[in-house]
């Protein structure tokens, strides 16, 4: 392997979120700033919300029935 071409890993670097949840990861930046994490996205707290266009969901719920059947 070529020495010096890789970046330096930092064990220890905090991840801060826009809702002021911070943890600890591995990375190769020094401190890393996210608008969005596990602990504030839609999809992780249940309140997810769908955007149903003209009845895609039921459609794909119903094409979905048809090919477990």
């Amino acid at each position: 392997m070529k020495k010096d071409i890789h970046p330096k890993y930092h064990k220890d670097v905090e991840v801060k979120c826009s809702c002021g949840n911070a943890f600890t990861i591995g990375s190769v930046k020094d401190s890393i700033e996210t608008e969005v994490c596990s602990n504030c996205h839609p999809f992780y707290t249940g309140k997810e919300k769908i955007m149903d266009k003209a009845g895609q969901v039921q459609k794909f719920k119903n094409r979905l029935a048809k090919k477990n059947k």
